[in-house]
């Protein structure tokens, strides 16, 4: 086990691993068997695996597996309180400290692109969520149609309006919060905080699709047959519709606890999320820097001999730089 000693940590920044990939590409597995060889910590970046009781529908790491490894930042939230991008960004930012501060090797490991965005660049120290600003523009944009809050921005921020699309109005009510809020267009108070004192060696599984597509409808069609519907049925009960419950499966779940879908159809519908999702994550990890793809899923013994190189490699240019 080759854990990073004190006297590293001294002289210089310590590496961080950040391990990318669509759902279902054996992120876990990899991530498990990296931190077992290099002495190392997990940090993971799921926007659904932060919530206490959501387990089966977010397929985080099983209790056996975070008793085998050290992870972080699974199961610290309840699903009735908001946990953001930015409360992400802080809590792993710490994370990463006290993992590197211990001599131990943080890796980093989860689906969540702007989770992982938010944790190496930072965001911008806008103002914070203001609900009746935002309730006042979902009504506006109910009244008027599509395109309506697009519109909007363009008047007043036309550098925003231009990387925002038309149809992204989460988005676009955020940017027309913040120029209602600081009373100056969105793009004028962007100011990121980007992650320092680490080196980031990013490490992307891109395993064949169709594969990659059989893994994911055999995992979905799991959840349900292990009680997807009755986990939901619980926290609903506890917690109420809450927004955390809109997240993939949980929905499909609710869906048959309203009787609007059969369980069948249900499997079938998470099982074309779960693949569109993937398609998503794809794209949004391959806008990162410097990636070191794996054409192959992470349980694969060639996978993980690959990637172990990558970090020794990156250890030892360090060491000669």
């Amino acid at each position: 086990m080759n854990a990073i000693s004190g006297e590293e940590l001294g002289r210089r920044d310590p590496l961080v691993v950040l391990l990318l990939g669509p759902t279902g590409s054996g992120k876990t597995a990899l991530s498990l068997r990296l931190a077992e060889e290099f002495g190392g910590e997990i940090v993971s970046c799921d926007s659904v695996a932060v919530y206490r009781g959501m387990d089966l529908g977010s397929a985080k790491p099983t209790r056996a597996e975070r008793e085998r490894v050290p992870h972080h930042l699974v199961d610290v939230a309840y699903p009735d309180q908001p946990f953001t991008a930015g409360a992400y960004s802080r809590a792993g930012r710490q994370a990463l400290g006290e993992i590197a501060g211990r001599g131990r090797l943080p890796v980093v490991t989860g689906g969540t692109g702007l989770y992982l965005r938010a944790l190496t660049e930072g965001l911008f120290a806008g103002p914070e969520r203001q609900e009746d600003v935002r309730e006042r523009l979902r009504r506006s944009q109910e009244r008027h149609g599509s395109g309506w809050l697009h519109r909007m921005l363009r008047r007043v921020d036309a550098v925003s309006a231009a990387r925002i699309h038309a149809n992204d109005v989460p988005k676009l009510i955020r940017a027309l919060e913040v120029c209602l809020a600081a009373r100056r267009p969105m793009s004028a108070v962007l100011g990121r905080d980007p992650l320092r004192g680490f080196r980031l060696l990013r490490i992307g599984l891109n395993p064949p699709r169709t594969e990659l597509y059989a893994r994911l409808n055999e995992r979905c069609a799991g959840m349900f047959a292990a009680g997807l519907v009755e986990e939901t049925r619980g926290l609903l009960d506890r917690y109420g519709a809450v927004k955390a419950l809109d997240s993939l499966g949980y929905r499909q779940a609710r869906a048959v606890l309203a009787g609007a879908m059969t369980e069948a159809e249900a499997i079938v519908s998470t099982q074309q999320g779960h693949r569109n999702y993937a398609k998503r994550q794809l794209t949004w990890f391959r806008r990162e820097p410097d990636v070191h793809w794996i054409d192959d899923f992470g349980d694969a013994a060639e996978t993980a001999g690959e990637a172990i190189q990558q970090i020794r490699t990156a250890e030892a240019a360090e060491a000669r730089g």
